[in-house]
């Protein structure tokens, strides 16, 4: 059974900057520290990606899976789900969610429910679920305020 955590970041950028960095999946490599590969496999006739292939070496876990993407009409929500189990994935759902606090920066809230393949006691999962999630948003936050990002 897979568990779902959250966890929110203010970014000093509109939300348009911050969804920007976030489907821009082809640069994950320079920003996303465990991103070692990215593939677009399909896009939606607008060009935001469909399906993309990530390879991640997080150290103690290596892994490749493909995700397949929705889009909100505005782009203030992401989301995506594992096409099939990987190695170390039963499963995986997740979104983003870009709000515009109307002074010029937007919250982030990050949503992860994965299931292992792995057995792994629950205070592990747990720990392990959290520095992902704080690595992603610092990570992303970091991207989207640097001149890089802005690109």
């Amino acid at each position: 059974m897979a568990d779902s955590s959250t966890q929110s970041i203010v970014i000093a950028a509109p939300p348009a900057q911050v969804a920007s960095v976030i489907c821009d999946f082809p640069r994950y490599p320079e920003w996303a520290g465990a991103v070692k590969r990215v593939e677009v496999l399909e896009e939606y006739e607008d060009g935001y990606a469909a399906q993309v292939r990530f390879v991640v070496d997080a150290g103690v876990m290596t892994d490749e899976y493909t995700l397949a993407y929705e889009y909100a009409e505005d782009i203030s929500r992401i989301e995506w789900h594992l096409v099939q189990p990987s190695r170390m994935q039963r499963s995986q759902r997740g979104s983003y969610d870009v709000e515009d606090n109307g002074d010029g920066t937007s919250t982030v809230t990050y949503t992860l429910e994965v299931e292992l393949s792995v057995g792994m006691l629950g205070m592990f999962r747990r720990k392990a679920e959290k520095m992902i999630m704080d690595a992603a948003l610092t990570q992303l936050k970091r991207r989207v305020e640097s001149v890089d990002g802005a690109r």
